[in-house]
């Protein structure tokens, strides 16, 4: 495998949502990952782009005690072990931290959950939008005098979730560089969406944001921030923050000499700017507001759907996405001049190459895993 994680083997305890996206975002950027799943837990590739870049997927029983020994067997081998069950499972399988690290002491244990490891709520069951509930970032999404909006899952699964687990694992991979020892990451999205929300509770801090949704600066409440409706129902997005950039959209929307728009960060004003930027951007469809506005520093960009952003010339240009087994899906992320990755999925390896004889386990071992693979 190429790209900056090669060589990197990682441990895999199949799940849903932030776990399989973190070890996505591993095994895109050349890491080894040999996913571990449940007896009829899988999901074919093409229909589940998070399993995308796996090195292989072992089905094994772990309520056997041969596959619990393999399993073992692995993690002493991994630089990296992934779990995101809640508390105590690990530990109740016999493959906790401590059993673990006893026998593998440079391992980076990685766990993944929504509430944390501890805490009056670390057993409650619960989802994504339940952990930004608690964090303050729910609160803050969604127009005014309307109801919370939950942003997908972005926020607290992947996000706060999934990559600030993968910061912690190459974060705790670069200590153990100099130490030699490995170390548990407890990776709650509770506390990550709390992270993602530092520049908020700054601007709070400072006098800049309230509580009142959709009335901030970048909530929806000002008029040079939020999307608009075209003429033929499609919107756009504007968010021209700087004066100069503020300056060119009215220019380009016919504004410039219109002495309302003076006004920028008058909050007192923004309502009656909304309503008036609301009746120029209908009067136009938004391929024709792109003709006017894409590309200049008015921070414009058209609001495409799941079918025109593949298709879209500038994402088309840095083959943002690309189409594996039929499904197309975003490429890997960020890009790297040197070590750069493979594209999801296109090496194929025969049994007599499969990764694990790169793990240094006996044939015996490797035969037995050969044969529990299914991807």
């Amino acid at each position: 495998m190429a790209g900056p994680l090669a060589g990197l083997k990682v441990v895999e305890m199949a799940g849903i949502g932030p776990g399989p996206f973190c070890a996505m975002v591993l095994a895109d950027l050349g890491a080894e990952v040999l996913r571990i799943a449940r007896p009829g837990n899988q999901a074919p590739a093409n229909q589940d782009v998070l399993l995308r870049s796996r090195s292989a997927t072992l089905t094994l029983d772990l309520r056997q005690p041969e596959a619990l020994r393999d399993t073992q067997a692995l993690i002493d081998r991994a630089d990296v072990l992934l779990e995101g069950f809640r508390p105590g499972v690990m530990e109740r399988l016999g493959l906790g931290p401590e059993p673990c690290l006893g026998r593998n002491p440079r391992l980076v244990y990685g766990r993944m959950t929504g509430w944390g490891q501890f805490g009056p709520l670390a057993h409650a069951a619960g989802h994504d939008i339940n952990y930004i509930a608690l964090s303050g970032a729910l609160h803050a999404i969604g127009r005014a005098g309307e109801a919370p909006v939950p942003p997908l899952n972005y926020v607290g699964d992947f996000g706060g979730g999934a990559m600030l687990l993968a910061v912690g694992i190459l974060a705790a991979l670069h200590e153990r560089a100099s130490s030699g020892k490995g170390q548990v990451i407890d990776a709650a999205m509770t506390d990550g969406a709390a992270l993602l929300s530092a520049m908020m509770y700054g601007m709070k801090a400072a006098g800049e944001w309230s509580n009142r949704r959709g009335e901030n600066m970048l909530d929806t409440g000002s008029h040079f921030y939020d999307t608009y409706a075209c003429a033929d129902g499609r919107y756009v997005a504007i968010g021209a923050l700087e004066p100069q950039f503020y300056a060119l959209l009215r220019e380009r929307c016919g504004l410039a000499d219109d002495p309302a728009f003076d006004a920028q960060m008058d909050p007192a004003s923004w309502p009656h700017l909304k309503q008036r930027l609301a009746r120029i951007f209908r009067q136009r469809t938004r391929d024709e507001w792109c003709q006017v506005l894409e590309g200049s520093d008015a921070c414009f960009a058209p609001v495409l759907d799941w079918d025109e952003a593949p298709r879209h010339p500038h994402n088309v240009a840095r083959e943002a996405f690309v189409t594996i087994n039929g499904t197309v899906q975003p490429a890997p992320a960020p890009r790297f001049s040197r070590t750069k990755p493979e594209t999801p999925g296109q090496t194929a390896r025969s049994s007599a190459q499969s990764p694990m004889r790169q793990w240094g386990l006996s044939e015996a071992l490797v035969d037995r895993l050969q044969r529990w693979t299914s991807a």
